[in-house]
């Protein structure tokens, strides 16, 4: 039971030096994850689109 104890006290004091990012900056950083994602999407659809026009003009 101690080293459970311990454990989550050495956590909790890992914890607290880390630094966390301001709203802004997870408002910004979510907004830009977002906006790839919306782009990577766009891009793998045109290019499934565009090899499956190539397949069917070879299995025509």
């Amino acid at each position: 039971m101690m080293k459970i104890r311990s454990f989550i006290e050495d956590t909790m004091e890992e914890v607290k030096k880390c630094s966390w990012p301001t709203k802004d900056q997870l408002f910004e950083s979510t907004l830009l994850v977002l906006i790839v994602l919306v782009v990577l999407t766009v891009f793998v659809a045109a290019v499934d689109q565009i090899l499956f026009f190539f397949v069917r003009l070879l299995t025509a």
